[in-house]
């Protein structure tokens, strides 16, 4: 039974949502180029269940590039209408239009001159009447078996709400570099901004050694760093070879005791190797597909300048 009730609730949204969409219309690009010639803000606010819609709008509208504020209509009325400027776009959104809290600041919207989007379920409503530009979010009924608890009409709310958002992240060329900008705490924001120079290690954390070194005097410099590698240069400080813990153990069930060895007859020649602006995440697909856990990092001209670990990456939160 509740699998059946379950299927009734999505497919009621999922028409609601369809209905929708021949609602799209010029309302809906007046609304799109009031909230485009906006100096301010773009404001959300609504009373109960479709406040805490307005609330996500807001933030969809932020993260895509539309500055956004949440405005309780409650809180307006004692003070936080002082947030309002006659740069901003309010949208105002009430499933019967007659929210009094909403209706009760119709008049001080107008004063601050502000523009005003009624995203309302009733179209002759008084919130409606008194907008510059309607979105019709009508429903036939909720699919509360009650018709009372908002369901089918937040849904419908939402996803007018993310065709604004949508639309108006288009109309602002808003690419994926500004969606990194703006979530730099999250892994996308990482994946798109981080650079191999911001995790790499560098100068004692990387060591560099020369090409005639002896094994034994590497593997002190490898040790003192805490890494796994290290990066061997020829006389022009060119990278030759990278000498890692891999090379130690295969050496050392060949030859045995290597320790006395010059390092260019035990390195691995021609390794890998990255550059300082690559994108960290490019890095690591590099390091995926070769099944290595370091890399040297060169700069133009072919010097090592950092090294760069699997670990780095961890820490990163890359992987």
């Amino acid at each position: 039974m509740s699998i059946a009730k379950a299927k009734e609730v999505l497919r009621a949204e999922a028409k609601a949502i369809r209905e929708l969409v021949k609602r799209i219309d010029s309302n809906f690009e007046k609304a799109v180029r009031l909230a485009l010639k906006t100096k301010g803000r773009v404001i959300v606010m609504g009373m109960g269940k479709p406040g805490f819609i307005a609330q996500k709008i807001s933030a969809t509208l932020s993260s895509t590039g539309t500055p956004s504020l949440f405005l309780h209509p409650a809180e307006a009325l004692h003070g936080d209408l002082g947030r309002v400027t006659k740069d901003d776009c309010l949208i105002a959104i009430s499933s019967s239009g007659e929210t009094e809290e909403i209706i009760r600041l119709l008049p001080i919207i107008k004063k601050i001159g502000a523009a005003l989007i009624a995203m309302v379920g009733n179209t002759n409503s008084t919130l409606a009447k008194n907008s510059d530009c309607v979105l019709d979010v009508s429903i036939k009924k909720e699919a509360c078996p009650l018709g009372l608890a908002p369901t089918t009409s937040t849904t419908v709310m939402l996803a007018m709400g993310d065709a604004l958002s949508v639309a108006l992240q288009e109309k602002k060329g808003f690419k994926v570099e500004h969606f990194a900008l703006y979530h730099p705490g999250g892994s996308l924001g990482k994946r798109l901004l981080l650079e191999v120079g911001d995790i790499m290690r560098r100068s004692n954390a990387s060591p560099v050694v020369k090409e005639d070194t002896l094994v034994k005097d590497v593997l002190l410099k490898i040790t003192q760093a805490r890494a796994g590698s290290a990066s061997i240069i020829g006389k022009r400080g060119i990278l030759k070879g990278i000498f890692t813990d891999g090379d130690l153990r295969r050496h050392l069930r060949a030859e045995g005791d290597i320790t006395n060895k010059k390092v260019k007859d035990v390195m691995t020649k021609k390794p890998v190797t990255v550059y300082s602006d690559m994108m960290a995440i490019d890095a690591l697909r590099i390091l995926q597909s070769k099944n290595i856990d370091e890399v040297p990092v060169i700069d133009n001209k072919g010097r090592p300048i950092g090294l760069l670990d699997v670990q780095d990456l961890l820490k990163a939160g890359l992987v």
